[in-house]
């Protein structure tokens, strides 16, 4: 008999681990775009039409913060904290043609670094 594939909790746990950043980087390109259409209204004047995919955006972030495999709501948004900050220097960098600094990195750096310590520690059950 095969083994099943993710039999070993090292297995489960790298799944998890790599479903849930899956998760979060959607989720953080879901919130920045739907944030970016009412800032493209209110700052660039953009039409109000662009609010419509906006909505429906954040809608979507809120749903795939729901796909995390935590019990406790607040756990999740924390460690997706980590995740959003990491998307927001990407779309500093990629979108608004900013170059994130040494500050910037290493902010983000500690930033990781915690929403790892909150998602990924062993808990008792």
């Amino acid at each position: 008999m095969k083994p099943n594939s993710l039999s070993s909790p090292r297995k489960k746990a790298g799944y998890l681990a790599l479903k849930s950043l899956a998760v979060y980087i959607l989720a953080a390109i879901a919130e920045i775009a739907g944030c970016y259409s009412l800032w493209s209204v209110l700052k660039l004047g953009k039409s109000p039409l662009w609010l419509i995919p906006g909505a429906v955006s954040l809608c979507l972030f809120a749903w795939l913060l729901t796909l995390i495999d935590t019990p406790a709501a607040g756990r999740a948004y924390a460690a997706y904290g980590a995740i959003y900050i990491a998307a927001s220097i990407g779309w500093l960098w990629l979108v608004e043609k900013q170059r994130p600094d040494l500050w910037d990195l290493a902010g983000l750096a500690f930033c990781l670094a915690g929403s790892a310590v909150i998602l990924f520690a062993p808990r008792s059950a």
